[in-house]
């Protein structure tokens, strides 16, 4: 199958592909769950979903490597993350097996649309469960779809792999500590909209939010995690927050900063007073990638890392790694690349 896109000139939007996953759990069980070529749920106008936002969803990405395979990236760590939000969220979680598999139909059955390689673009998939049924009271859903659905997606923040300025967002919360903050739900996303908009119309790339209780430390980068490498490069660190979500993506470079590079690794508070320790900082997540931050503005005044036109050693070396792995042109450490075999 011939496919007319221009695999250069992505950006991130929604693309309506052939192929999605979709199962349903009712009485207590998940039914078999089945490849589907309708892009449209139904749902019941009283389902959980719509009025108190009982739904969880995660990210992840299928890369075609130089010998045309394709692959993923950790998907394992997707469905035990999902399996936490849907917990928190009193859902059933997806098997977590059953996830991987799903994703895995979802990228054969939809192969055509996995970008070359050498474009940078990649298959985004998005898997998603959500409380459905006729149910308006404040109770967890008597029934639940887990749907999985695909799109090739370009770089998250535009221009890719540049320095991209960022602003605290100092009068406004992602989530409470004690909430929703370490589950990936629409809630957390819903409440970074209005200071996203504060921050792309004043031309950041997004904005920078603060702890909830005292705002004196970093939490997350918009829709990423922050990280932060010191002047000499022997240090990276990450902030530490019951809220922050657990990016694999920042767990996969704590690991390969470790153990390829040598570099001490560390979750824990990172005052946003305290800038100066980094010589090179970057936000990282499976859409962001690693995006270097060439600076922060907090309170009026703008701190500028290593460059505001050029990506810093470090943080290059840990992408190139990175991306190597997932592009299949490095060895990756055990466990961390599936292959999808299509026929």
């Amino acid at each position: 199958m011939s496919v007319d896109i221009d695999w250069n000139n992505l950006g991130f939007d929604y693309m309506q592909l052939p192929y999605r996953y979709v199962a349903h759990w009712k009485d207590g069980a998940w039914d078999e769950g089945t490849l589907s070529t309708d892009p449209n749920l139904s749902l019941n106008e009283g389902s959980p979903i719509l009025h108190y936002g009982q739904g969880a969803f995660e990210g992840l990405k299928a890369y075609r490597t130089k010998s045309g395979k394709i692959q993923l990236f950790r998907p394992d760590q997707n469905a035990h993350r999902l399996h936490n939000s849907a917990e928190k969220l009193l859902m059933p979680p997806f098997p977590e097996d059953r996830f991987v598999d799903a994703v895995k139909q979802v990228v054969a059955a939809n192969h055509d649309y996995v970008p070359p390689y050498g474009t940078g673009a990649t298959l985004y998939l998005r898997p998603m469960l959500i409380g459905v049924g006729p149910n308006i009271g404040v109770a967890p859903a008597k029934e639940y779809i887990f749907d999985v659905f695909a799109m090739p997606v370009g770089p998250y923040f535009k221009g890719g792999m540049v320095p991209t300025k960022f602003v605290v967002a100092d009068q406004h919360d992602r989530a409470a500590h004690y909430g929703t903050g370490q589950a990936k739900v629409g809630g957390n996303y819903a409440a970074s909209l209005q200071a996203g908009k504060f921050a792309h119309e004043h031309g950041y790339g997004d904005a920078i939010y603060l702890d909830p209780i005292e705002h004196k430390y970093i939490e997350e980068v918009g829709s990423a995690n922050f990280f932060g490498i010191s002047k000499d490069g022997k240090t990276l660190k990450t902030p530490k927050s019951p809220s922050i979500l657990p990016s694999i993506t920042k767990y996969s470079i704590l690991t390969l900063a470790h153990d390829r590079f040598g570099m001490k690794t560390e979750e824990t508070k990172i005052a946003i007073t305290d800038l100066d320790q980094f010589g090179e900082a970057g936000a990282c997540g499976t859409a962001a990638v690693i995006t270097p931050i060439a600076s922060i503005t907090y309170n009026g005044h703008e701190h500028v890392f290593y460059s505001e036109t050029e990506v810093g050693p470090y943080t290059k070396k840990i992408y190139d790694e990175l991306t190597g792995i997932q592009f299949g042109d490095v060895p990756a450490p055990e466990g961390w690349i599936v292959d999808v075999p299509v026929d």
